[in-house]
């Protein structure tokens, strides 16, 4: 059984290929501890042939070209990289070695996450990552600090978390109040406990040959970790990032250089941005644009990791809004070989990355492999 753009395929029992791109599973165990503080003021996947064909109609919209209508008979379709399923794995692998780690010397890997004020996305992102330490057995840490505290504050928490054996990882949930300085917050993690990959000594590391970064930050570390469970080759490829962010563009299209592929940046100043992502082989957008990238914009065979998650409007949605990515999914499942879906795609993978950091820094600092 397969994946293939949203619906769901069997496939012959000969497909050896299908078989060996069905991810792994083990059981799951809990066990953590918090702490919270308050204050009060490639190779190219192959295509599969289908018994029938189907016809379908695809909208995307918005996008900065007109409305697309389009009524398509095809053999072939795009397969699905599945980041839930690969995230799953992941998750699975972590529990059991930090099970291991546990039983061996008695030490449990510790996150601790800094939140600060009282946004709604902030808080949600912080409690997945709470839930998703205790599915694995990592403690976790807590610091809830009210909008208007100092930056004083902010940073004596970060300082005694860089003190505090315990922890293995700190993460300061971004963005910050417009009164704080983020450079200077951030710079004050301990690149020991640098779990973001954030440290400008980790990009520093990241972007030069020969030196190795103490972490990679997460999501483009999930996106890449993506092409490799897939089976798909990056070496000598022709690779584009869409969007040059510290936390995304800029990283990925490191990680992707290290990778030996040959790397294009298309960011917002980029005149015909389209001419170089038709060239590309591998394509990664993180421009928080929905729909951006047209099926005509795609090389085919290309395989797509869309990073993007765009609420668009949708009065069918009991929400009154859907998400969407950066690439126009309908139409780029017909010309690309593997893409990811948002939501779905990159974003577990982004959390499964963070464990996957908290793990490794607690096996560097006790020397257990």
């Amino acid at each position: 059984m397969e994946k293939i753009c949203g619906a769901v395929r069997f496939s012959p029992e000969s497909s050896t290929t299908a078989r060996l791109l069905l991810p792994l599973t083990r059981n799951l165990s809990r066990q953590h501890g918090v702490v919270s503080f308050n204050r009060l003021v490639g190779v190219r996947l192959p295509h599969r042939h289908l018994t029938s064909l189907t016809a379908l109609t695809t909208h995307c919209s918005p996008s900065p070209s007109p409305l697309v209508s389009a009524s398509v008979a095809t053999e072939t379709s795009a397969k699905v990289i599945d980041g839930k399923a690969i995230a799953k794995q992941i998750r699975d692998e972590i529990t059991e070695e930090v099970s291991k780690m546990k039983n061996a010397i008695g030490v449990t890997p510790g996150l601790a996450v800094i939140l600060v004020g009282d946004r709604k996305d902030s808080a949600t992102y912080v409690r997945n990552k709470k839930k998703a330490c205790e599915s694995v057995g990592i403690n976790s840490f807590e610091v809830r600090l009210p909008e208007d505290c100092t930056e004083q504050e902010v940073l004596k928490f970060i300082s005694d978390f860089n003190d505090d054996p315990s922890v293995h990882g700190i993460l300061v949930q971004l963005p910050l109040p417009s009164h704080m300085n983020e450079q200077n917050i951030l710079n004050a993690v301990s690149i020991e406990k640098d779990v973001d990959g954030f440290h400008p000594l980790n990009i520093g590391r990241l972007a030069m040959r020969g030196r190795e970064p103490l972490f990679v930050p997460c999501t483009p570390k999930g996106c890449i970790e993506l092409l490799h469970r897939y089976g798909i080759n990056i070496k000598g490829k022709k690779a584009v990032v869409i969007g040059r962010s510290n936390i995304v563009g800029m990283p990925a299209a490191l990680l992707l250089q290290r990778e030996d592929a040959t790397i294009s940046i298309v960011h917002s100043r980029t005149k015909n941005p389209e001419e170089y992502i038709r060239e590309a082989d591998i394509i990664i957008s993180a421009v928080g644009q929905p729909n951006m990238v047209r099926g005509n914009w795609i090389k085919p065979g290309a395989v797509i990791i869309d990073v993007g998650i765009n609420p668009v409007e949708d009065t069918k949605s009991p929400r009154g809004y859907r998400l969407v990515g950066d690439v126009c999914y309908e139409e780029a499942c017909k010309v690309a070989s593997a893409i990811t879906p948002v939501p779905g795609g990159v974003g577990p993978m982004t959390i499964a990355m963070l464990l996957s950091n908290t793990l490794i820094s607690a096996k560097r600092i006790h020397n257990f492999q």
